[in-house]
């Protein structure tokens, strides 16, 4: 069986978190939301496809997915999906030619038995169907499956994606280290060449804690789970990090950090607040930056993307921010901040609370960031992390300064 992970037409509610990556990147629980789907499917081979590949396959039926394919069984899955072990067993056992399984009128996963297809059934007048007849005729299977449809819905599922990793990943059991503080350690697994130092509190009493390799835990910083922190990341002095926390790859984190996550490459090295928020890579958030994430009448965030005004219904949202966008030093962002990529932002003031790709500014008052200077930000940014900017990483940036708005 080979596993196709796509997106249906909704992925631009994902932006601008989705400009330099698919849904299925998008880091949830201890890895990410595709590779959570696949591992409710061991051993399987699996592959990202891209919208324009789907909706041809949806439209013209047969196509290279499957006259050159060598596998007897093919199943899409919707990268949106919150994959259940209830739900990937119906998928496995399903034996029709080709199934559509439909949630709240949304494909949530089709699945393709080739032999079944390809043998052909008789039709009403007494000759096989052919794969594309069969095709259009598929059948359709009502299912009871959540779905991801804006950032905040995977930030506050964070909590539970942890635990199910962890329930279903390989434990490493953390060595005892001299002035280090283990609370429940049953519930913590801690990778090789980890350096956690004397004063640090991993407290899994009510959640796992997840640390990946070659970890730096520096003294004092206490980390209540559920948490993963990924590969080659530091946790600064001091750091408060609360439960329903993942931090990517190579990120440095300090000061107080509440249900976010934060995809590889970002850095919120000092104090300030960062709750219930998504950074993408290459963000960058200066001292004393802090996110609200509740209103003071604890009413319904209602975020702004363009012109479009959503009710989030939640009561914990922060920012969402896009690739290689920085804060200043003080600034204060407000509850449902949709920021974009490459913006900086600085100043005393609350920014709006919708900003543009490539916006340059403080308060109300923002401009056009200059390509140019922000290609070529980027490019030292990363070239810090031993990264050299490809010219299809810079093409993409490009294209999103082209394409104007969220």
């Amino acid at each position: 069986m080979r596993i196709f992970l796509f997106e249906d037409i909704t992925a631009d509610n994902f932006y601008p978190l989705v400009y330099f990556r698919t849904i299925s990147e998008l880091r949830s629980g201890c890895s990410s939301l595709g590779d959570r789907i696949v591992s409710f499917f061991p051993k399987m081979k699996w592959e990202i496809v891209n919208r324009e590949q789907m909706r041809s396959l949806f439209e013209h039926g047969t196509g290279s997915f499957l006259e050159d394919n060598k596998d007897d069984e093919l199943v899409f899955i919707n990268t949106r999906v919150q994959m259940t072990e209830k739900f990937a067993s119906l998928i496995q056992k399903e034996q029709s030619a080709r199934v559509n399984f439909i949630s709240n009128e949304t494909i949530a996963a089709t699945k393709i038995n080739l032999k079944n297809l390809t043998s052909g059934k008789k039709n009403k007048t007494g000759k096989k169907n052919n794969v594309q007849q069969q095709w259009s005729e598929a059948e359709e299977k009502d299912i009871d499956v959540t779905f991801f449809s804006y950032p905040w819905d995977i930030i506050h599922f964070n909590h539970n994606a942890i635990e199910e990793d962890f329930a279903r990943a390989k434990k490493i059991k953390p060595k005892k280290i001299p002035g280090v503080h283990f609370v429940n350690d049953k519930n913590i697994s801690v990778g090789k060449n980890c350096n956690i130092k004397p004063g640090v509190v991993l407290d899994a009493e009510n959640g796992a804690i997840v640390i990946g390799d070659n970890v730096t835990i520096m003294p004092n910083a206490v980390i209540v789970g559920p948490v993963f922190i990924g590969n080659n990341s530091l946790i600064k002095v001091g750091a408060k990090i609360y439960g329903g926390t993942s931090i990517g790859e190579w990120c440095k984190v300090g000061g107080e950090v509440e249900a976010s996550i934060i995809q590889s490459y970002s850095n919120k090295q000092h104090d300030g607040f960062l709750g219930h928020s998504f950074l993408g890579s290459w963000v960058n958030i200066g001292a004393d930056t802090n996110t609200s994430d509740l209103k003071n009448n604890y009413s319904n965030i209602r975020v702004l993307i363009g012109k479009k005004e959503i009710d989030t219904k939640q009561k914990f949202l922060g920012a969402i921010i896009g690739d290689h966008t920085k804060t200043g030093i003080n600034v204060m962002l407000n509850t449902g901040s949709i920021i974009g990529i490459s913006c900086n932002i600085y100043g005393a003031d609350f920014p709006l609370k919708f900003l543009q790709n490539f916006s340059w500014g403080s308060g109300n008052n923002f401009r056009k960031y200059e390509l140019e200077k922000a290609i070529e930000t980027a490019r030292m940014v990363m070239r810090r992390r031993n990264i050299e900017m490809t010219k299809e990483y810079e093409q993409r940036m490009r294209e999103v300064f082209h394409e104007g708005n969220i």
